[in-house]
């Protein structure tokens, strides 16, 4: 680092003066202070950066424990983005002395696939504006100063795997009642399994619809601050995803899983599924034992809406009355009240809409009076919102087109960054261990080990070895570190 701290010395401590002076002259332009001393850092930082690789290249160069088994093949000049910016540095491809087999070891020793030219901490920023925007802006927020072209944002985003939640607390939560809450959007697709494979029905529309389902957990409601009108969920967790068959059965036993690992069960007074009856819905419920379904209001509302939206004048009062059947009275009654509606209708597209407003709720009787009873700790649903919040603001509200793979991959994605999940941890759960190449099998040593074998061969002696790397100097003490990762070359 002996260059970059020579050049801060020379150089940006005179440009720092001098855009400090020019500040004081003129106190109105701060912002030109401000973004002048920006740039300043943010040259120095990849300076730094670059330095700090080309030193660890030049190590490895010079270690003789990589010259028992590597000879240099060539130099060449790399780029490396990183979230800093773009950094052009020297790095050494190197050869197996048994294999033939050629390779860049600082890009083994810094855990960089090959071909890899981004960083981890630059795909975090990718990811982390992905997910909010479109794969463009991602590209072009990956680095402050060079942009990644959007197939590239796609392609790392299809190779997502995440993380299932795992992890199960000392101590399992005691809540008495718990709420799941479900529903879908519904994306367009550009194909299905590759592009022209799209059918348009009779009335010219194409079968590109591909449901996204969403389902969160949670512990009830509450206000937002002691005064205010606005609600929150308590502890929310969210799952997302576009499974089917049996993959939803999986998609289900994640969501059990997780109910599971946090909360007592045997606590939990009952469990209430709050969604608009959807059969990969109801497929799921039979996944977890002792749910108590219960219909989504928005939904119910809307369906008896259907029935009564011919009813001008008349129409709140009959709303009011096919609650009231529904809330405390039978089916019959609840029929024959539509029976009379239905009898104020002569046009076929209205006595459809009574048909399907009728077979919806009565398909989902029970679930409907326990909605609009309201006992036993149900709660009003916030499906609807959430939809609109988690899912459509980035997959469906404008015209965009997906694959399979990419719409799968986002929602899973908006589920990880609403749970509080880590982008860097993320891009980090990616990597694989990198397979050395082969016949460079060798033992590696930690730095703690190269002590201790250290302490060992000097016997007595051996007993000052950590005292005297104490007293190194900083260049030294980066050699050491440095060989510790060599060692396993």
């Amino acid at each position: 680092m002996y260059n970059s701290i020579k050049y801060f010395e020379e150089e940006c401590i005179k440009r720092f003066e001098k855009l400090e002076d020019d500040f004081i002259k003129n106190p109105k332009k701060l912002a030109e202070y401000v973004l002048g001393l920006t740039e300043e850092l943010h040259n120095l930082g990849l300076k730094m950066i670059q330095e700090s690789l080309e030193e660890m290249n030049q190590m490895l160069r010079k270690s003789p424990k990589r010259l028992q088994h590597w000879v240099v093949e060539s130099h060449d000049t790399k780029q490396l983005i990183t979230s800093l910016g773009a950094v052009t540095f020297e790095k050494t491809l190197f050869t197996n002395k048994e294999t033939g087999e050629s390779e860049y070891l600082l890009d083994r020793i810094m855990g960089l696939e090959k071909h890899e030219r981004i960083t981890e901490d630059a795909l975090a920023r990718m990811l982390k504006e992905s997910v909010q925007t479109s794969y463009r802006r991602g590209g072009e927020e990956t680095s402050l100063t060079t942009d990644v072209k959007k197939q590239t944002v796609k392609n790392k985003i299809h190779a997502l795997e995440f993380p299932k939640n795992k992890e199960k607390p000392e101590k399992k939560k005691e809540v008495e009642y718990l709420y799941i809450e479900a529903d879908e959007d519904h994306a367009s697709l550009q194909f299905r399994e590759k592009k022209g494979d799209l059918i348009e029905n009779e009335n010219h529309r194409k079968n590109n619809c591909l449901i996204t389902k969403l389902v969160y957990v949670h512990e009830g409601i509450e206000n937002e601050a002691p005064q205010s009108k606005r609600h929150k969920l308590v502890n929310p967790y969210y799952f997302c995803g576009t499974s089917y068959g049996e993959e939803n059965a999986e998609f289900w036993d994640e969501v059990y899983e997780y109910i599971n690992n946090h909360y007592d069960l045997d606590k939990v007074k009952k469990v209430y599924l709050s969604s608009d009856g959807g059969s990969w819905i109801k497929s799921g419920m039979k996944r977890i034992a002792g749910i108590t379904y219960v219909l989504d209001e928005f939904h119910l509302e809307k369906y008896l809406i259907k029935l009564t939206s011919h009813m001008k004048d008349s129409k709140e009062d009959a709303l009011d009355e096919l609650r009231a059947a529904i809330r405390s009275k039978t089916k019959q009654d609840f029929e024959e009240i539509v029976d009379r509606l239905e009898d104020c209708l002569v046009d076929e597209t209205g006595l459809k809409r009574i048909a399907t407003g009728r077979e919806y709720i009565l398909s989902n009787w029970t679930a409907a009076k326990l909605r609009l009873r309201h006992q036993n700790r149900v709660k009003g649903s916030s499906t609807e919102g959430h939809v609109s919040h988690v899912l459509s603001n980035r997959m469906s509200s404008r015209p965009m087109g997906w694959s399979i793979t990419g719409a799968t991959k986002m929602a899973k994605l908006r589920a990880y960054e609403l749970n509080g999940g880590d982008m860097l941890e993320l891009v980090r759960y990616q990597k694989r261990d990198l397979q050395k190449a082969a016949g460079a099998e060798y033992d590696v040593l930690s730095s703690a080990q190269m002590i201790q074998s250290e302490k060992n061969r000097h016997g007595e002696l051996g007993k000052y070895t950590e005292y005297i790397s104490h007293s190194m100097s900083l260049q030294n003490k980066k050699i050491v570190n440095f060989n510790a990762h060599i060692w396993g070359l």
